[in-house]
This record gives structure tokens, sequence and C-alpha cells, in this order.
């Protein structure tokens, strides 16, 4: 894998039929659009909104804790046709040994996970270069 460029998450947006998920450096920003779900759950984590009923993430919240995993960083490895992929790395120990995972997954899901973790958020050099810029 190439240089990893830090990302922040700068704003998220959202529509009945899609979100837009805004993340980038200092020099240039760039978008990501998922459905409007992804946008829920993130919206509701950050104002630490009240759920009557546990979500997807909620879940995987626990089966992380469950199983010993933490969760290190996500990098959005790839983009292709305005298609972004991405990364999910996580440490789990057994024991006194660590492994560490290389997931693969939707970068809406990696993305909510960085949120609610609070883990560090990368792209590749060449994701950087080759996503489309947006404004503020």
């Amino acid at each position: 894998m190439s240089q990893l460029i830090p990302l922040s998450f700068n704003k998220i947006m959202q529509s009945r039929t899609y979100t837009v998920i805004i993340l980038g450096t200092e020099q240039k920003k760039f978008a990501i659009y998922t459905e409007p779900q992804v946008g829920h759950h993130i919206q509701l984590h950050l104002a630490q909104g009240q759920r009557a009923r546990p979500y997807t993430y909620d879940l995987l919240d626990r089966v992380v804790k469950g199983l010993n995993v933490k969760l290190l960083q996500v990098v959005i490895s790839d983009v292709e046709d305005a298609i972004y992929y991405a990364r999910l790395f996580a440490e789990q120990q057994i024991g006194d040994e660590k492994t560490i995972l290389e997931i693969d997954a939707r970068p809406s899901d990696c993305i909510t996970l960085a949120i609610i973790h609070k883990i560090p958020l990368y792209c590749t050099h060449e994701v950087l270069e080759r996503a489309v810029a947006v404004e503020d």
C-alpha cells in the first residue's frame, strides 16, 4: 500500500435518498455518497441521541468487544469510477498472541466505525489524487 494520508471528517449532508460524507485534508476535500441510514447513524452518534433499540453498529461494537478485538484504523484504499474501496484494520489478542486483521468493507461502514470508535481515517496518495474535489 502506498503512502497513507490522514483524513478528517468534515461534515455530513443528508437528503431522503442519499447521504454525502465530506472527508479530506486541508488542501482537498472529497465526497463519498451512501444511503440515508448511514447518515442517520452518524448524526445520531454525533448528537449522542438515545435509541429505542440497538442498531447494526451497536451490535458490531458488542461483537468486537466480545472477541477482544481493537479497531486500529480505516484506509480508503482505492477509487474506480467514483466507487471507493476501504479496509478496516483491527488487532485481535488471543492469549499472548496478537493478530492484525485487514478487512475489506464498504467505506461508509468504515467511516462510521472510525467516527464511533475515534480511530484514525486515512486514504492512499493515489485515492486523494483521483478523488473529485468538492468545495466546503
